[in-house]
């Protein structure tokens, strides 16, 4: 390509980068220095805030809600991707036999990725009420529990509700992903198998699993961060409570930034949570790299 090709192709990026700068790299770095102050309600308006290095991180690390946070952004999110992934894949493989019904089937299934996440949350928080919810009563009515469960107030289920919400939300994305994969292997290399007297487990095993490991890696990545920044879900349904049983780091940065009006400690919290999704995004690209090289 020529130099003056090269100098209209810049011209065709620089939107993006002036739009990623402005809207993305400037809060981010403001952000970041945000952190490294003393700004709170009282001296925001006269601006008489100043630099106190790394005090907001050290009185972060020595806050145990901090780590109760942290803990529970961890457990959702694991607890969020492992069961949308083995639901999603299950459906996924369901899917791929490609019987008739199974393209309305499947777009069916795609409400509840459709639907906005505060309406969702919404709804699971009307369907999880202590005695009048939906859920309750069909565990009732089936005789699975005799006394109403206390989803969302009960300090020890409270997370796991939150995490049943969500799981609901994510079975989409996974069985999506994981479908556009499986249509894309090979038949060839299934047939031979089977001239081979290969059955269906070693099929699944030694050949759908190997091929379809990229697209896997993509989508347990892509899950686990779109999963570990959640905030609407988390404080519509609960608001971080009750005694912070639901708080993870998003909705704790909230709180201390527009509820404690501690701004700055409010965005060490966020940048916490952005280096974990940092060095989570670094993994992913290294694994990416190895797989090319291989």
């Amino acid at each position: 390509m020529s130099e003056k090709g090269n100098r209209i192709g810049y011209l065709f990026v620089l939107p993006a980068i002036l739009y990623m700068l402005a809207l993305i790299g400037y809060p981010l770095i403001y952000n970041i220095i945000l952190s490294f102050k003393d700004v709170n309600l009282m001296n925001m308006a006269t601006n008489d805030s100043h630099f106190i290095g790394w005090k907001n991180y050290s009185d972060l690390f020595k806050n145990h809600v901090f780590w109760i946070s942290l803990k529970n952004t961890f457990i959702y999110t694991i607890g969020s991707v492992f069961f949308q992934f083995l639901i999603g894949f299950l459906l996924a493989l369901f899917f791929n036999l490609k019987f008739r019904f199974a393209p309305v089937l499947r777009g069916i299934l795609m409400v509840s990725w459709l639907i906005p996440l505060t309406i969702t949350a919404l709804l699971f928080k009307f369907m999880m009420g202590d005695e009048s919810g939906i859920i309750n009563q069909i565990l009732e009515a089936l005789g699975i529990v005799h006394h109403p469960i206390e989803w969302l107030t009960n300090p020890h289920v409270a997370l796991w509700a939150v995490i049943i919400a969500n799981i609901w939300v994510g079975i989409p994305f996974n069985m999506i992903l994981l479908s556009t994969g499986l249509s894309s292997l090979p038949d060839e290399v299934y047939e031979s198998a089977s001239l081979d007297g290969a059955n269906a487990f070693q099929k699944f095993f030694y050949i759908t699993v190997p091929l379809l490991r990229p697209v896997i890696m993509v989508v347990m990545i892509l899950g686990f961060i779109y999963t570990f920044k959640v905030f609407d879900l988390v404080y519509v349904m609960t608001g971080g409570g009750p005694i912070n049983a639901t708080e993870v780091l998003s909705t704790y940065s909230y709180t201390l930034s527009f509820t404690q009006f501690h701004f700055s400690l409010g965005a060490a919290v966020a940048n916490i949570l952005f280096v974990i999704l940092f060095i989570i995004s670094l993994i992913y690209l290294r694994m990416i790299q190895k797989d090319e090289v291989m």
